[in-house]
């Protein structure tokens, strides 16, 4: 099978921790309601990603007006280069690297202003890498990031992950008053298998007052207004109704999830075999 800052506030959304909250999936909810393809990168030509869907976050945080480390204290400088972001034999590959001199290179992309859509199904068939002190994930930001600076406009986090955890993966939404630290989040746990030995699917559904996370063919999430006012005593605002771009990346280090030890081997590889949206 085959298958988005230039806000200087977006990266904010990358700091110290995330806390887990209980968020009950509404179980008459199947996974996957819609079946149109709008859009499907399956990477099937060998070379950069296609520059008709993908474009670049590139630097260290500076070139976005932040401190070194993408307001986390992360150690990667993101590039373009071929050894960082590549697509061969049919998958596309982010490499964490870690130089002769020390620092690590990764890359950033995204769909900002070539694919942005209003609700929908987002999912995407990856194997992630594994040890301390990386993070990868697939996520999602609103447009209007540059006109409302995050945390206003919204993001979904359809699958983030720490490295020293290959059992574990999380789903999260950031927005006026539940953000970074804050974000409303669930983990979901694998029982017999690894999510760096094997691709497994990510993905949301989501639609007027409604997201919905999946794992393969398990939802294990449901995120709603009433979740957003119960989780935040009334004070966070449902920002997610405009459209929103895709970001797939791995970051080195950082507040979260923490920095690389003596046994985090690189360079360090995120396999995305596709990438799907319907509506």
């Amino acid at each position: 099978m085959k298958k988005i800052i230039k806000n200087s506030i977006l990266a904010l959304t990358i700091i110290s921790s995330t806390v887990f909250v209980s968020c009950d999936a509404d179980e008459t909810q199947t996974v996957a309601t819609l079946n149109n393809l709008v859009m499907a990168d399956e990477f099937d030509v060998d070379g950069a990603p296609n520059s008709s869907l993908w474009t670049y976050d590139l630097g260290d945080g500076t070139q976005q007006g932040l401190p070194p480390g993408w307001g986390n204290n992360e150690l990667q400088v993101y590039t373009n280069n071929a050894e960082n972001v590549e697509v061969q034999n049919g998958l596309l590959v982010i490499t964490a690297r870690e130089g002769n001199s020390g620092g690590y290179t990764s890359a950033r992309i995204k769909t900002q202003g070539l694919f942005e859509q209003q609700y929908g199904r987002f999912e995407a068939r990856i194997r992630l890498p594994q040890g301390k002190g990386l993070w990868p994930a697939f996520w999602l930001l609103g447009s209007d990031c540059d006109q409302n600076p995050w945390p206003a406009c919204g993001e979904i986090d359809v699958m983030e992950y720490l490295g020293n955890k290959p059992t574990v993966v999380f789903g999260s939404v950031h927005g006026p008053n539940y953000s970074g630290g804050d974000s409303i989040s669930k983990e979901y746990e694998l029982t017999d298998d690894r999510f760096d030995t094997d691709f497994h699917v990510f993905g949301i559904e989501w639609s007027p007052g409604r997201i919905n996370y999946y794992v393969d063919d398990v939802l294990y999430q449901s995120i709603t207004p009433e979740t957003i006012a119960e989780e935040t005593n009334g004070e966070g605002t449902w920002v997610f109704d405009n459209s929103f771009y895709i970001i797939l990346n791995v970051a080195v280090g950082g507040n979260l999830p923490g920095f690389p030890d003596a046994n985090t081997t690189f360079p360090q590889r995120m396999f995305v075999d596709y990438v799907r949206v319907y509506n």
